[in-house]
């Protein structure tokens, strides 16, 4: 378990929800591709799930969370979340709209909380890992308690 200075706002609210999760954390001074990520911590590529954001056409926020060996198909993402179309935010607006930066974007945690879709091919893990909310640290979690977290939901989110 992770030092209390350690701990990320992710960590702090799943240690207040009572949700187990596994902190996982190495060092990098900058943003890296999830593969690169999955194989540092000696994770499947396939089971490290990347947080992305997009705007819908009608103004509103969604949080998409998928493998990161994967790319997000914004045709199902709009679908799954009943818009015409989204598409993702500029890098710019990260920071401001969820409290988070690239490479280090948490579900959990941003400063609003946003409608999450989880990609279907959650389920077939036990566990998957996602952003603590800083570069260089991940929590890995049963997908039940990031449900209980966010009320997320699933669907086929990828190409």
């Amino acid at each position: 378990m992770a030092r209390q200075e350690d701990k990320t706002n992710a960590m702090r609210l799943l240690d207040a929800a009572g949700l187990d999760y596994v902190f996982h954390a190495y060092e990098t001074e900058e943003a890296l591709p999830a593969t690169e990520v999955a194989e540092i911590l000696g994770v499947e590529p396939e089971r490290l799930f990347k947080t992305l954001v997009t705007v819908g056409k009608s103004g509103e926020h969604y949080v998409f969370v998928i493998p990161g060996c994967s790319t997000l198909d914004l045709k199902k993402a709009a679908s799954a979340v009943g818009e015409k179309s989204i598409e993702m935010i500029k890098s710019k607006e990260l920071l401001p709209l969820t409290g988070y930066i690239h490479g280090g974007c948490s579900p959990i945690g941003m400063r609003k909380q946003f409608v999450t879709t989880v990609d279907e091919t959650a389920i077939l893990y036990d566990a998957i890992v996602v952003s603590a909310g800083r570069i260089g640290k991940q929590i890995e979690l049963s997908l039940d308690a990031l449900v209980e977290m966010l009320g997320c939901k699933l669907a086929d989110l990828t190409c």
